[in-house]
């Protein structure tokens, strides 16, 4: 039979208050080197044990701190020194752009850290025997019970003393804890031979299998009917063809999805007559019109339509909004100068939907009416 060692003496509590009491009592007494054990966290028990915050915050702060740092360098050699790209005009290092990364460097660098710290340090990772396991003790703690331990290698432990004072608690199942010296003297089994040739096994066989998938078993059929199409692709050339060009010019007259083409792009008198303004000047539709002839019209033609550029004789004035053969262009016409341009004016088609022209219009027609009212405009 193996020799055992005394490890601690525990006791069995039957209602979350009753080991709050104990603890309280425990810390009271002069106790240092005693655990609480319960089926679930019980709100007050770190005050009622006396405990100190814990030191796994720290170690979370240092592994955080690592991560943002390391990301924060590896980024910015990257970037700035070891392959610099000039992108949209801007600088090498561009400390908004890295904050995503870093934060997500930091977060995963904590956590491993975190976990890590918790199982090599606090829980002596691999050596996972601990004497409380397989007693009876953790079996009822575990489940509906709530334990006290008082460890032997307390400076006030005395055996007698620790069984009255238990006694004192009115604790239940009172028994003293025991090392199993056959546990303490195994080697902890990541260092058996079977464990670490099984682990190089596994290593071998997942790498193997990976670049097998990756390499090979992509490459065979039916994997790579996704990969080898009856497709061209770009620049390659094709038998289908005289001129043996791949890549084809569209059809004449195709319409990419959700553009509507212009009807009269050459025919400025016809768009005259023919379309006609499908909005109402309601406040709304006037309101966007003013929004986009403040942002691409008055810079040529001024605010209310005048023709007093504001960008002082670089070009030569357009005409006055407000000019009678302005005044006489059915909305039609406007619209068509608006989408291709007239002289040096350039078209607005990439820059306004349609709907957006014809509310620009309207506006035209509201700045002309306000310097060329009529009497019937005022009923």
């Amino acid at each position: 039979m193996s020799e055992k060692i005394l490890h601690s003496y525990s006791g069995i509590f039957d209602t979350p208050d009753e080991i709050i009491h104990a603890a309280e009592k425990t810390v009271e007494a002069g106790y240092t080197k005693f655990d609480v054990n319960t089926p679930y966290p019980i709100h007050g028990m770190p005050k009622a044990m006396n405990l100190e915050p814990s030191k796994l915050g720290y170690a979370a702060l240092v592994f955080g701190l690592s991560g943002t740092l390391t990301a924060l360098f590896v980024m910015y050699w990257m970037a700035a020194i070891d392959y610099p790209i000039t992108v949209g005009g801007k600088p090498f290092f561009a400390f908004p752009k890295y904050i995503p990364i870093m934060f997500e460097v930091t977060v995963l660098a904590a956590a491993i850290g975190t976990v890590s710290t918790m199982l090599f340090f606090f829980f002596k990772f691999p050596n996972n025997a601990h004497p409380l396991h397989d007693t009876s003790y953790m079996k009822k703690v575990s489940s509906d019970k709530y334990g006290l331990i008082i460890q032997a290698d307390d400076p006030k432990f005395n055996e007698d003393e620790v069984k009255v004072f238990f006694a004192s608690l009115h604790a239940k199942d009172v028994e003293p804890v025991y090392y199993d010296m056959e546990d303490i003297n195994a080697s902890p089994k990541i260092y058996d031979k079977k464990f670490i040739g099984g682990l190089a096994l596994t290593f071998i066989l997942v790498s193997g299998i990976t670049y097998f998938t990756l390499n090979k078993l992509m490459f065979m059929v039916p994997f790579n009917w996704m990969m080898y199409q009856d497709k061209l692709t770009v620049q390659e050339k094709s038998s289908v063809f005289p001129d043996e060009f791949g890549v084809r010019a569209p059809v004449a007259g195709t319409v990419a999805r959700g553009f509507m083409p212009y009807e009269f792009p050459n025919e400025p008198e016809l768009a005259g007559e023919v379309l006609l303004n499908p909005l109402v000047p309601t406040e709304k539709n006037l309101a966007l019109g003013k929004k986009k002839y403040d942002t691409y019209c008055s810079p040529c033609h001024g605010d209310f339509g005048d023709g007093d550029s504001r960008l002082r004789g670089q070009f030569p004035n357009p005409p006055s909004l407000h000019s009678e053969k302005v005044r006489n262009w059915s909305d039609g016409r406007i619209f068509h100068v608006i989408t291709m341009g007239q002289n040096i004016m350039p078209s607005y088609s990439s820059q306004l939907t349609r709907e957006e022209k014809w509310a620009t219009v309207l506006y035209v027609r509201a700045l002309e009416r306000s310097k060329n009212a009529k009497e019937s405009d005022l009923k």
